[in-house]
């Protein structure tokens, strides 16, 4: 209860800051938005050795290829656009209501709550929060308790440069969370596990909250015959060796065709080598987040292996890397169906490899599955695309590469069915946490008051009329 009224506290400072400007201008926006800028332009060093202290390793070079490069691409690209996007929208109105004048104008909602994940703490904070503000919201921020280094620096970071009652940081545990999914915000985005996902749902729905939920899943990877299978591994490798597969659209198990298993986990062991050579000394390969996440995976192997799976990759066969912070990259063949290694979002850096006969197998096998955020496919096959598209359900599809698809800033970002609802980044970004109103103007002359009651001959015929042709 004293998280509750504290939290509480902080979302009604909020709430009296946003009456006081419900509908801040244009240059307002672009304000508000450069000094986020500043901050993580400003602030590199410090944030990405925070990252790094969290992980307990992790590249300063990675942390700003994946988030603060993409979070000052997404700066730059909302104030090149904000313009077009506040500006109200026309709509025809019909011929039975001229002379009049009918527009969508897309209003702030109010005061959004955005809670942030801990595998990419920067950029799936600010990524959501840029959307917020272009749109002309506040905004209160839960960062993860799995990263406290981070979130201290953050939260130093926004009480510096902005104002309180526009945006600002809360720290804590999971009770801190459970709070904050309690109050009355006007919108609510999570990202995380879809189990948690149903818990925010479920507490935002008694305030009638709407909500975005980014929540991942089990992204497949679909390998043609005739893909060039050296160039596929490594791309693959590329998307899973990011953050050591700590990435919510990172591949989590291939499809690869049953004469061609052997041969693509030589060509993706060597990629991850190349990428990685001695990852326990990389400084480009990250650590796992913590010891609980670390004990998941290696049960979850373990668990695989018992059931009869086979891990391939040379560290292991030694006998200290599970006491390693960084887990080597391993692919994974023969897991079966039931063990949570195929059932759960993996979030590390073991790969499954799974065999098809025909592609018609393999698309009935994704289809079999929850619906996941990202799919991948290799190969050049224009018919196959077109079969994806038409067959197959994800939040992105992907073709001839992996991870990368996040930053586009043209594209929304989101998943459906059991990886999440809704979307951000770009336009959509905008529209997700603005309110379409619908405005309709009459003007001093209407030809409504023609068919005012009472209602006389000509308008049953008038009527008879519409409603015939």
């Amino acid at each position: 209860m004293t998280e509750l009224t504290t939290l509480h506290t902080r979302w009604q400072r909020q709430r009296t800051a946003y009456d006081a400007q419900p509908y801040p201008d244009e240059r307002e926006r672009k304000r508000r938005l450069r000094l986020l800028r500043r901050l993580v332009a400003e602030n590199q060093d410090m944030i990405c050795a925070a990252i790094a202290e969290d992980f307990g390793h992790r590249s300063h070079d990675e942390t700003q290829l994946l988030e603060v490069t993409p979070t000052l691409t997404a700066v730059d690209y909302h104030l090149r656009r904000i313009t077009g996007w506040m500006r109200p929208k026309r709509r025809l109105s019909h011929w039975t209501f001229w002379p009049s004048r009918a527009a969508v104008h897309h209003q702030p909602k109010g005061v959004v709550g955005i809670i942030v994940p801990w595998n990419y703490p920067l950029y799936l904070a600010t990524g959501p929060l840029i959307g917020a503000l272009t749109a002309g919201n506040h905004a209160m921020v839960k960062m993860s308790e799995h990263t406290p280094a981070f979130a201290r620096c953050f939260a130093q970071l926004i009480e510096r440069y902005f104002d309180p009652g526009i945006v600002t940081v809360v720290e804590g545990d999971v009770d801190v969370a459970v709070a904050f999914g309690q109050l009355p915000f006007d919108h609510l985005l999570f990202t995380g596990s879809t189990a948690v996902g149903k818990q925010v749902m479920a507490a935002a729905a008694k305030n009638l909250t709407p909500v975005t939920l980014e929540l991942g899943g089990k992204s497949p990877v679909l390998v043609s015959r005739q893909a060039p299978l050296a160039e596929a591994a490594r791309r693959i490798a590329f998307g899973k060796g990011m953050n050591a597969g700590q990435t919510c659209i990172a591949p989590d198990y291939v499809l690869v065709h049953e004469s061609q298993v052997d041969a693509f986990t030589l060509h993706y062991l060597a990629a991850m080598k190349d990428f990685y050579p001695d990852y326990v000394n990389n400084d480009d390969y990250s650590a796992v987040v913590n010891a609980t996440h670390r004990r998941r995976l290696l049960a979850w192997l373990d668990e695989a292996v018992a059931a009869g799976a086979v891990m391939h990759g040379q560290e292991a066969l030694s006998d200290t890397w599970r006491e390693q912070i960084k887990l080597p990259p391993l692919v994974v063949q023969q897991a079966p169906d039931n063990v949570r290694l195929m059932q759960d979002e993996i979030f590390g850096p073991w790969l499954p490899v799974v065999t098809y006969r025909q592609e018609a197998d393999a698309v009935a096998y994704i289809n079999a599955r929850p619906r996941p955020l990202a799919l991948y496919y290799f190969g050049h096959d224009a018919a196959m695309v077109e079969r994806l598209l038409h067959d197959t359900h994800s939040g992105q599809l992907m073709v001839n590469n992996t991870v990368v698809q996040a930053a586009y800033d043209q594209l929304p970002f989101g998943g459906i069915g059991a990886s999440g609802m809704g979307a951000y980044h770009g336009f959509e970004g905008f529209q997700t946490f603005s309110h379409a109103r619908s405005v309709v103007q009459h003007g001093r002359f209407s030809t409504l008051p023609l068919i005012f009651p009472p209602f006389g001959r000509p308008v049953h015929r008038a009527l008879q009329w519409l409603i015939g042709r």
